[in-house]
């Protein structure tokens, strides 16, 4: 464990390229306000700590030994990331959400937590980087094997969770930007919609390496 700051700075590396978790947070930010963006967030930290359990528990061997399963996690997510974005290229123009109540708002919560849970959580991208990532970390050595990976983990969400509140902020405000201008609104419903489509196409071609 005396290489945390190697893990950090690989975190911090892979949190910053653009997916489809950040993609959804922006989207969900600009267009239901920041609870829902926020409750995304809390979403995507749940399904990375299943995927930390998950390679602690050598799933990843089960990918290699019954390659099908490892298709159909990819086909369900590349289902469901294509289901995200054509409703996104359906919605109408961004709603005003500065008067909605605290009921309304709290509504939004579990869809939106659902939502960032299944996208992540039907990546196996995400599982085969928990799996490959987390095992170079462990020392033999440095004391139980299964606290280690929960350190490690409980590290992995909390970064996670810092990245994408801010990213969900930063929809917030883009969103509230982008009432401004209707045009702007079609454009951002058709990029976010796009983007996302494109990561479904791209996860369904995935190969297991």
């Amino acid at each position: 464990m005396a290489e945390l700051w190697l893990f950090l700075m690989a975190l911090v590396v892979v949190y910053l390229l653009p997916g489809p978790d950040m993609i959804l947070l922006l989207q969900t930010g600009a267009r239901q306000g920041k609870g829902a963006a926020l409750a995304t967030a809390v979403g995507l930290g749940i399904a990375r700590g299943c995927h930390v359990a998950l390679a602690a528990l050598g799933l990843s061997a089960l990918f290699k030994t019954a390659p099908w399963t490892f298709d159909v996690v990819r086909l369900a997510g590349a289902a469901y990331l294509l289901w995200i974005g054509f409703q996104c290229l359906r919605t109408s123009l961004l709603p005003s959400f500065e008067g909605a109540g605290v009921e309304a708002g709290r509504r939004q919560w579990h869809p939106a937590i659902r939502r960032g849970l299944l996208t992540n959580l039907l990546n196996p991208k995400a599982l085969l980087f928990c799996s490959v990532l987390l095992p170079q970390f462990i020392d033999p050595q440095g004391g139980p094997v299964l606290g280690q990976f929960a350190t490690l983990g409980v590290v992995l969400v909390s970064v996670g969770l810092l990245f994408d509140s801010a990213y969900a902020l930063v929809g917030v405000a883009l969103g509230r930007w982008l009432q401004r201008s209707p045009s702007a609104q079609r454009l951002q419903q058709w990029l976010f919609g796009s983007l996302l489509i494109g990561f479904a196409v791209r996860l369904g071609f995935v190969q297991q390496s």
